[in-house]
């Protein structure tokens, strides 16, 4: 797209991201409801309501439409999660940060990865595209796993570890992260959710689901610490 051209175009220039925009959207929708090779850029042109060479003029084809897709999801959670991270390192920094403070972090982590993948329509699409991109191995995939490991997994781990006084290569640390992390994944399983009887969650059950990974995140770990205290010796956590 030649941007300069656009930017002496305003009008032209709105437009055109509208246009993009549009094209994302719909390409999240169709990539989720029936994968990477189940889509045809004729169908996600006419769901879009655009000509067909609107795609490769903005994408390059459909893998640059789904690449486009993949870091646009990356970006969203990077954005839920960016502030919360900053928070975590800050606390993390301190060598006296108390564990309430570090525990009540832990939560928040938590619940801002229970928000991400519940919720409404656009939650539930990137949900089932990352579902499907498991199954497919598609081209994203590696960068949608790299993104979770860094925004997510990386500091509940380290988290874990400071609350149990132990370095983030102990296995009973990782297990431990991973662990509290499935009580949150588990919600993904489309199993689960006949099960409860939904399809999408309302924002009543978010925060519901929010509230009982907080309660029993609160109750492993409060569990955990105390039998950590009696264990020796302890393992140096900044390792």
């Amino acid at each position: 797209m030649n941007h300069s051209a656009l930017r002496q175009r305003p009008g032209a220039y709105a437009r055109g991201e509208d246009t993009r925009r549009r094209i994302l959207e719909t390409a999240l929708e169709i990539f989720a409801a029936v994968g990477y090779e189940g889509a045809s850029t004729r169908h996600l042109a006419e769901r879009a309501g655009v000509n067909l060479p609107a795609i490769q003029y903005y994408f390059g084809s459909k893998e640059g439409l789904y690449r486009a897709v993949i870091e646009q999801i990356v970006q969203h959670n990077e954005a839920r999660m960016a502030p919360l991270a900053l928070k975590v390192r800050a606390a993390l920094a301190g060598s006296e940060t108390p564990r309430a403070e570090l525990l009540d972090l832990l939560c928040e982590m938590l619940e801002a990865f229970v928000g991400l993948i519940a919720g409404g329509p656009q939650n539930e699409s990137r949900r089932l595209l990352y579902a499907r991109a498991e199954i497919e191995c598609t081209a994203g995939l590696e960068l949608l796993h790299k993104t979770g490991m860094r925004q997510i997994f990386e500091p509940c781990l380290a988290l874990v570890g400071r609350l149990l006084g132990r370095s983030v290569e102990d296995q009973a640390v990782v297990l431990r992260t991973v662990a509290l992390l499935g009580q949150v994944t588990i919600f993904c399983n489309r199993g689960v959710r006949e099960a409860l009887g939904l399809e999408l969650f309302s924002e009543e059950r978010v925060r519901a689901v929010q509230a009982l990974v907080r309660s029993q995140t609160e109750a492993i770990m409060r569990d955990a610490m105390a039998a950590s205290c009696q264990t020796e010796p302890r393992a140096d956590h900044n390792r």
